[in-house]
């Protein structure tokens, strides 16, 4: 084969690649835009909105609302999983697309609990749920597809995209919710909440349009031609890969910090410290702007020392930095607000963000790759959406009392370190490699083994 036969057959390869990456941030970024914006209606609005008691208990059954989504997730994981695994990624990204759209934009139109008494707030839990089973497929779809996609050596850097878009979503549902506020109170609680659902609308639209572009990865599409796929991925899953499934659960726990940053930090310090709404919405969006850029760095740091450490380093020092954000809000001081809150989200936690969309769907094989990635990571998931509740509930509206949640986060980085530190280095394994010695079952009894430059487990 000619130098430039195999530069040619290489560059389509690498277009997949990038437009998958790119696919993979936009679409992120407007699904979370729909997922997030709820967590800061949560905070700000939906207690007085769409429950009778304004007061502490308002606040806590809107953030138990928020955790219905989480509670969701892993039965949307085993739903998207089975048919990613089985009919393809592609199809069941525009299907979990157009649910979190439709779900988000019709919260945008609910009456509230004054209008129609207690079926406001049944119809706000039922919509949640919605938006829980589709970010239940989600970004574990969206990493298999590019982590499928991507060049040997790259694979991090270009999953990284994935999670980038999932925080500019932050970024955007943020910014938005800045101008909402400032609305006066009377126009706020009447229509001005249901500007960020109702934008929803146009976003989903350009989502499914640069969904439809995307292609089937070959890696996937040769174990479909060749009739490879498990019949049941989740029996598959949890007969040769528990063991996986039990580490990227524990070490999904990691994702808390995000919540109680996004959420619970928001709450706190608005109602409990007293700080500024639109001055802490800045903070969140531009904390979060900074792990768009920082994550693809860590991602390329993983892709040449290993996924293990950038990790690991990541949980310690987010479990080192609550303590450092929290002990900022309380002095009011806004400096130091912005630093330690960069410093949590945008440099320790952006580590170990940046770095699982690869690390782990690589601890499945490509058969059971999405129901792997999906049902463990939305498992680990289910803690992190009641981490505000819970912390709302052990501070009791005691400003001195915010160390309780802080080492709950601490708690949560521990095991998550320690669940990574227990699994096996993937980023020298190559692709079609992925998964097959963490099975208990021999490669005979499983799948076979390929031919080199053919897709396999």
């Amino acid at each position: 084969m000619s130098a430039s036969t195999s530069a040619d057959s290489r560059t389509p390869r690498t277009q997949n690649a990038r437009i998958a990456a790119l696919s993979g941030f936009l679409g992120s970024t407007l699904e979370y835009y729909d997922f997030f914006i709820f967590g800061s209606a949560a905070a700000l609005f939906f207690g007085k909105l769409f429950f009778p008691d304004s007061g502490a208990a308002g606040t806590l059954l809107s953030f138990a609302t928020l955790g219905v989504a989480y509670v969701a997730r892993p039965l949307g994981a085993v739903i998207w999983g089975h048919f990613g695994d089985r009919m393809g990624r592609k199809n069941v990204l525009l299907l979990t697309l157009v649910l979190m759209g439709a779900s988000t934009f019709l919260i945008g139109c609910l009456p509230t609990y004054s209008a129609v008494g207690g079926l406001a707030p049944t119809a706000l839990i039922a919509l949640r749920f919605i938006q829980g089973l589709s970010a239940g497929g989600e970004s574990p779809g969206s990493s298999s597809l590019t982590l499928e996609h991507a060049p040997e050596g790259r694979r991090a850097f270009f999953t990284s995209f994935t999670m980038s878009g999932i925080q500019f979503g932050i970024v955007v549902s943020s910014i938005v919710f800045i101008p909402v506020t400032m609305l006066p109170q009377s126009v706020l609680m009447s229509w001005g909440w249901r500007i960020p659902f109702l934008l929803s609308a146009v976003v989903t639209f350009v989502a499914f349009y640069l969904r439809r572009r995307l292609e089937e990865p070959e890696l996937f599409a040769e174990i479909k031609e060749d009739a490879k796929t498990a019949a049941v991925p989740l029996v598959d899953l949890f007969r040769n890969d528990f063991p996986n499934v039990v580490r990227v659960t524990l070490a999904a726990l990691v994702t808390m910090v995000g919540t109680v940053f996004t959420v619970f930090a928001l709450t706190y310090a608005t109602a409990v410290v007293k700080l500024d709404k639109p001055t802490m919405l800045v903070v969140i969006a531009v904390a979060n702007a900074v792990t768009v850029f920082t994550q693809p760095l860590f991602a390329l740091l993983a892709d040449r020392i290993g996924r293990k450490p950038v990790f690991i380093v990541g949980a310690l020092g987010s479990a080192v930095m609550v303590f450092a954000f929290f002990g900022a809000l309380s002095t009011r001081s806004w400096p130091l607000i912005f630093a330690t809150g960069i410093g949590l989200t945008g440099v320790f936690y952006a580590m170990p963000n940046g770095v699982y969309p690869a690390y782990f769907p690589e601890l499945f094989p490509a058969r059971t790759r999405y129901s792997g990635m999906a049902v463990s990571l939305m498992l680990g998931l289910v803690v992190a959406g009641f981490t505000p509740a819970i912390g709302a509930a052990i501070t009791a509206g005691d400003s001195a009392n915010w160390g309780p949640v802080g080492w709950m986060t601490v708690a949560f980085c521990l095991v998550s370190a320690l669940a990574v530190l227990s699994a096996r280095e993937t980023y020298r394994v190559p692709k079609d490699e992925l998964g097959r010695r963490s099975r208990r079952a021999e490669p005979s009894e499983a799948l076979p083994v390929p031919a080199r430059g053919t897709a396999g487990n």
